[in-house]
């Protein structure tokens, strides 16, 4: 059976978007799922000209322009700068109700179908994780994709919306023991696939942020309500930004990544080199790519499945199979 026109449109989208260069409508009809089962030339060309109509009404930049300097063959993009909405600002109340959805994705009968279709997304090359993002909870309504901590998280948003103070035992790193800190929540953010604790810190009379994975699971609320609030001014995002390195690896440091023939678009346009290889009796390329955050390249590397090895480092290959183990445990 024959995928439908809408499947069509969106894996020309997906291709065109995945791609800086000019792409050929030969090369199209050979790699963009729909277009290979057209009968004859006339028949793609047909179909081509009128999904590149329907793009166009739709709103969608398409482009033209040579393939290269040396080929004037006319190929086909789409431009990203163009295609790309404006940066979302939401309301506390409009956030509040985006999480309130949100937490639909949750539920036991939605998250394996949830899940599948963000794998399916980020291994077509769809950046359906903005790693740069912060987004500030105030109210018990919890947004998706937390790994762990969700009893944490609860008590203390709940300590937030009462405006009430918090103990709970923390540790820096999970080779350091656990020490009591009494701490005025302001906030919880979430930035770059973290969760974070924002607050004055009684223990350390300074303001402090926690992430929440270290935290021990013991959280209680302590002193009356609505006897701590978030100061004026105080910019919680601001805050992790500041306290939160940056980097899990050196910027310099590679990984050598094997991915399959026509997969992993989003890891191969981080690729610094490719080279041709086989693997397992597949075709596919060998890629070296810049580390920088060894967490976000896991995530990424993860959602291929099958299609996407990490050849080196240990350590980036040790976490990508963590990352998968889970992922078979929820499905």
């Amino acid at each position: 059976m024959g995928i439908s026109k809408v499947e069509r449109l969106m894996n020309l989208v997906i291709a065109l978007l995945s791609t800086r260069s000019y792409i050929t409508a030969e090369r199209i009809r050979e790699t963009v799922s729909g277009y290979a089962e057209s009968p004859s030339d006339e028949a793609f060309s047909r179909m081509f000209e009128r999904d590149k109509n329907e793009l166009r009404d739709l709103g969608i930049p398409l482009e033209t322009g040579r393939v290269s300097v040396l080929d004037p063959t006319e190929g086909y993009r789409i431009n990203r700068e163009a295609y790309a909405l404006a940066p979302v600002e939401l309301t506390a109340d409009e956030a509040a109700a985006v999480a309130m959805a949100t937490q639909l994705w949750e539920s036991p009968e939605m998250v394996t179908a949830t899940q599948g279709a963000l794998l399916k997304l980020r291994a077509a090359g769809v950046d359906v994780d903005a790693p740069e993002s912060a987004v500030a909870i105030t109210t018990t309504a919890a947004l998706p994709g937390l790994r762990g901590s969700e009893d944490v998280l609860g008590i203390l948003l709940a300590a937030i919306d009462s405006g009430q103070a918090v103990q709970f035992k923390h540790r820096a790193s999970r080779s350091d023991p656990y020490t009591e800190r009494t701490v005025e929540p302001w906030g919880v953010i979430t930035y770059r696939g973290r969760w974070y604790l924002v607050g004055h810190d009684r223990t350390r009379e300074a303001t402090r942020t926690f992430r929440l994975s270290r935290i021990d699971a013991d959280v209680r609320a302590i002193g009356p309500r609505h006897a701590v609030r978030r100061p004026d001014g105080v910019d919680l995002r601001q805050i992790v930004r500041q306290a939160v390195t940056v980097a899990d690896a050196p910027v310099s440091a590679e990984a050598r990544v094997w991915v399959a023939e026509g997969r992993g678009t989003a890891l191969r346009r981080q690729a610094v080199t490719t080279t041709p290889r086989t693997m397992g009796g597949r075709a596919g390329d060998e890629i070296a790519v810049d580390v920088g955050r060894e967490d976000q390249l896991a995530r990424d590397v993860a959602s291929c499945g099958a299609d996407a090895v990490v050849l080196e480092p240990a350590s980036l290959r040790e976490n990508v199979v963590a990352r998968l183990r889970a992922q078979a445990e929820v499905a």
